[in-house]
């Protein structure tokens, strides 16, 4: 697709992957807005991108339907929407609370289906656009102590397969990203903080594989993919 003056919306848009996803497709020349549930860190990241913002919980049905509508209020449309948003705590399965169960299910799972839901309406009514979900090399392989996390990133990966299969018909381009570990303050926020290292991953990296797939013809896309270090150890 042609990138320049495409309206794209970016959830956890404020750091992280989301930070340079919206970056790079501003630098694109495409209309960003980010949203998430920090103002204050959604503001100073739009002030140094120049990027338009709005503060909401994509786990809130009312906030996703104020910010869809407001995107598409103030740009008369939208073309691209990136589920980034998502969080994740590492427990074991007999330490798992299930309101900490139940709190990472409402963002990456819940909260990407509300996101994709109002986006898809407006999509089928326009005959296009682009949904970019972004799961984790988690949502392929379950491990000790990442029960929420993985499973909520499996959900997002079926339910991927299945907005794939109902929108295709509508031109309606459906990709899935499944980035490895990524050196940002994820983990750290997860209880599991490691060491930095130049040989992993960076958001940009991420950021540089979506607009590539998001560039190819519209006749056809990338249904998904995954972003490894080539040589982390």
């Amino acid at each position: 697709m042609e990138l320049r003056d495409a309206v794209a919306l970016v959830t956890g848009g404020s750091e992280g992957i989301g930070r340079a996803i919206a970056e790079a497709l501003s630098k694109q020349g495409c209309k960003v807005t980010i949203t998430g549930r920090r103002e204050d860190a959604l503001r100073n990241t739009a002030d140094e991108l120049g990027l338009d913002w709005i503060a909401g919980d994509v786990g809130n049905e009312d906030d996703v339907v104020r910010t869809v509508n407001s995107v598409i209020e103030k740009n008369g449309r939208l073309d691209i929407l990136v589920n980034n948003a998502g969080y994740g705590i590492f427990n074991s399965l007999v330490e798992m609370t299930l309101e900490e169960f139940e709190g990472v299910y409402r963002t990456n799972v819940f909260g990407a289906f509300l996101m994709a839901r109002e986006a898809a309406r407006h999509f089928i009514e326009r005959g296009g656009g682009e949904l970019i979900n972004i799961s984790s090399t988690s949502s392929l392989k379950g491990s000790g102590g990442r029960t929420a996390y993985s499973s909520s990133k499996f959900a997002l990966r079926g339910m991927t397969e299945c907005w794939r299969d109902e929108l295709r018909r509508h031109d309606v381009r459906v990709m899935l990203v499944n980035p490895s570990e990524v050196m940002t303050d994820f983990a750290a926020k997860a209880g599991v903080p490691r060491e930095k290292s130049d040989k992993k991953l960076r958001p940009q990296e991420i950021a540089d594989a979506i607009v590539g797939a998001l560039k190819v013809d519209s006749r056809g896309f990338i249904p998904e993919f995954s972003v490894f270090a080539t040589n982390p150890f």
